[in-house]
């Protein structure tokens, strides 16, 4: 076993570990999980879920008799999810939050933004993100299509460290181990080859819908991003003890280069600035040396027609400092430049955020 050390995680659990029977929650396969969710924040970690289960959790509600059509996938994803978040609750005594996502909401920056900071705010508030698919309005064209993916956008929505991926086999291995009694698990993987994905086969069981493909999809998305990625097996309650303990199970995906680099390579160099914020000398003092967040108060001009969510450089004398995403557009900046945080609320009608860029959306030029 190797030494596995994190911060930020996100844990995604799929519908085989939620709702083993198919048709309702149960707490066989949960507990230890939810042990170990407990112990981590506990030991000063933060945790993100990303829960499957609602479609299966609500089966049993709507009985049919042939292959379920879309609008009662949805039906039963209605009455589900309420079930499976309520399956979760039961094991902590601090509160669990839903968030329900859709493929569309991950590509409008505004909403990619918007979901950022919730899941920041739920965290800061040490309550419990509970994130799923939203198959109550999603199309086929809207969705991300299975969990592992969905995990995987979370973690780097999340800026998460972390993307743990409960699987039903202990995590990848030299060939299907149902299939060839002389597979061997691979521990850590270093470079997601193609040879690493033509190990993958098809979805592993009736309820899920994805299956070691999707895992290693999710992986290469988090690792070219500075995110490590485990693959472990969620039916092992001894698994999630060793994780608690650092110890790391299963296969390993290591990140090709840190979370910070990749995401200040991102904001720095493939974002397109749609705008500009000039700052007094106080606020580019506090941002370049104390790594501060962007406050109204320190904003002297606005300028380039930007909305809330886009990329905007910072200057102060007209000589670029930083980069970010501003969490207001242009035309609001411009009504509360220069005023402190606690008047945003009251001079726009609404309130983003006491910030203007958050820190962890700067990067130094």
């Amino acid at each position: 076993m190797n030494n596995f050390s994190w911060q930020r995680a996100v844990i995604k659990v799929g519908s085989a570990l939620i709702a083993p029977e198919g048709n309702q929650c149960s707490a066989r396969y949960l507990l230890p999980i939810a042990r170990f969710i407990t112990a981590s924040r506990e030991a000063g970690k933060e945790i993100i879920v990303v829960s499957s289960g609602s479609v299966a959790a609500g089966r049993s509600k709507i009985p049919i008799h042939h292959p379920a059509s879309i609008a009662e996938k949805q039906a039963m994803a209605a009455i589900g999810q309420t079930q499976m978040m309520a399956n979760w609750q039961r094991f902590f005594d601090f509160p669990c939050a839903q968030v329900l996502l859709t493929a569309d909401d991950l590509h409008d920056r505004t909403r990619y933004v918007n979901i950022k900071n919730t899941l920041r705010e739920l965290l800061l508030h040490q309550a419990l993100p509970i994130v799923n698919e939203n198959d109550t309005v999603a199309v086929n064209e809207l969705k991300v299509g299975d969990n592992d993916n969905l995990g995987a956008y979370t973690a780097l929505v999340a800026h998460a460290d972390t993307l743990i991926i409960c699987s039903d086999i202990d995590g990848l291995y030299t060939a299907d181990p149902r299939k060839h009694s002389d597979a061997t698990l691979i521990p850590k993987v270093s470079e997601i080859t193609p040879a690493i994905y033509g190990l993958a086969g098809g979805a592993g069981t009736a309820m899920g819908t994805g299956g070691m493909r999707t895992k290693i999809e999710a992986a290469d998305k988090c690792t070219k991003s500075g995110i490590q990625t485990l693959i472990v097996n969620g039916r092992n309650g001894q698994v999630f003890d060793a994780l608690a303990e650092g110890r790391s199970v299963g296969t390993l995906f290591t990140a090709t280069q840190s979370s910070k680099r990749a995401r200040r390579l991102w904001l720095a160099h493939t974002l397109k600035t749609r705008g500009i914020i000039n700052v007094d000398a106080g606020a580019k003092q506090a941002i370049v040396d104390r790594g501060a967040s962007l406050l109204p108060s320190g904003i002297v001009t606005v300028s380039g027609g930007f909305s809330a969510g886009d990329a905007v450089e910072v200057r102060c004398n007209n000589i670029p400092v930083a980069k970010g995403l501003a969490l207001y557009d242009e035309k609001d900046l411009v009504q509360i430049k220069g005023l402190k945080s606690h008047q945003i609320g009251e001079t726009l009608g609404y309130d983003s955020g006491e910030v203007v860029i958050h820190r962890d959306d700067l990067v130094l030029l």
